[in-house]
């Protein structure tokens, strides 16, 4: 299990890393409200070349990102609205599961029965209003 304290100064460095390091492309982000779940995501496509800036998708539950070159590159999902799983298996999640593209997920304990079986728990833990400690289990 790798260990990363950082601050949001070096969140680019931490993607970079995180990106280089676990032995999977579904990962499933796991922290309290304001961790920074979502800055360390769009830290990540633009690490991995994403074309324009990454959002959170708290309102449409998924959104998509591109290279500069048109190609899918990942997909953003933020479960925290959804009452039950069966809302995310009528979005068609298991179509996006099934995709090639990265898959970053934001309260995936929302959907915890059908996470995808290679999907990698990523913990952040706040230290300290500027200060985040990041966990995830990386390649061997």
């Amino acid at each position: 299990m790798r260990e990363i304290i950082y601050t949001e100064d070096q969140i680019n460095e931490v993607a970079l890393q995180l990106s280089q390091q676990v032995p999977s492309k579904a990962l499933c982000f796991y922290g309290p409200m304001g961790a920074g779940k979502t800055t360390l995501i769009k830290a990540l496509v633009k690490q991995l070349g994403g074309a324009g800036a990454a959002n959170s998708p708290t309102f449409g539950i998924v959104n998509e990102y591109h290279t500069n070159n048109g190609e899918l590159l990942a997909y953003h999902f933020d479960f925290y609205r959804l009452n039950d799983e069966i809302e995310a298996l009528d979005l068609g999640i298991e179509d996006y599961f099934n995709s090639e593209a990265w898959l970053f997920m934001e309260w995936p304990e929302k959907i915890a029965n059908i996470l995808p079986s290679d999907g990698i728990r990523i913990t952040i833990e706040v230290i300290n209003s500027e200060t985040r400690k990041l966990y995830f289990p990386s390649k061997s």
